[in-house]
């Protein structure tokens, strides 16, 4: 890119009120052009806040779920001419002060997607507030992930997602589920053609006004990825062919897989 890119960062929200703010306050406005909050009907004053913040707010009628929600948000950012859109959760988590170094590798074109890596070490993950069991699973599925993609990443389950342009028009994330296996279904896309990913390290915040899953709900998100795995090796394979691992209907700029 020989000009400054446009940087769109799209934010999923449900029930965000209490962290929204706090979020949005930290964003580097130096390099962020646009913040859209893709509101999935909340029920308390996301939508309102995040219209007093200036924010560009795009509504849902009804819940559909957190990968539609992402969808919504994309579809927004891609049409308002994003060259790199930021996928942040606004529920603070994620700390958006690592934006403009997270950027720089796509600018340079060292990377096609980066990802926030919340988890360093064992102790600076766990002093963050990650229960011990959302983060013994986060190192089992990590290590799959990486091995089946053949990937070196530290957090495939980050909330902090940065992509250039180009993969978000190659990937057919419109077929991806509506629920939070989503995001695995989108890094298996971009694996398959042959997009670069990389990592950035970001501090681990759990706390309580933070959204977070529970038990039962990991469990189901930890059986949903080994599901996706399980397709890659058979679409890897030849066995079987499935729809997501499909470029986008019409052309397209970016490379696709030699498989």
């Amino acid at each position: 890119m020989t000009q400054r890119p446009k940087i769109v960062v799209v934010m999923p929200a449900y029930n965000a009120e209490r962290t929204l703010e706090r979020t949005v306050h930290d964003l580097p406005e130096q390099v962020v052009d646009e913040i859209i909050l893709s509101d999935d009907c909340s029920s308390d004053r996301t939508v309102e806040l995040a219209r007093q913040l200036g924010l560009t707010v795009v509504q849902h009628q009804r819940n559909q779920g957190y990968g539609a929600n992402q969808k919504t948000g994309y579809r927004l950012a891609l049409s308002k001419g994003a060259d790199i859109v930021v996928m942040l959760h606004p529920d603070y988590q994620y700390d958006p002060r690592v934006i403009p170094a997270a950027v720089s590798f796509l600018a340079h074109d060292i990377c096609d997607i980066i990802i926030g890596n919340r988890v360093r070490t064992r102790r600076e993950t766990l002093s963050g507030g990650m229960p011990i069991y959302k983060y013994v699973s986060n190192r089992v599925l990590t290590i799959l992930d990486n091995v089946v993609l053949g990937q070196n990443l530290g957090d495939f389950h980050s909330g902090f997602r940065v992509f250039k342009r180009t993969v978000l028009e190659t990937l057919n994330y419109e077929s991806n589920s509506d629920d939070f296996i989503f995001d695995i279904e989108m890094l298996a896309q971009a694996v398959h053609h042959g997009f670069k990913i990389g990592d950035v390290p970001i501090p681990t915040r759990y706390f309580a006004e933070a959204s977070s899953i529970n038990f039962r709900r990991s469990l189901r998100y930890g059986i949903e990825n080994l599901r996706v795995l399980i397709q890659v090796l058979l679409h890897r394979s030849g066995l079987m062919r499935f729809k997501l691992f499909e470029p986008k209907a019409g052309p397209s700029e970016a490379k696709s897989s030699s498989q």
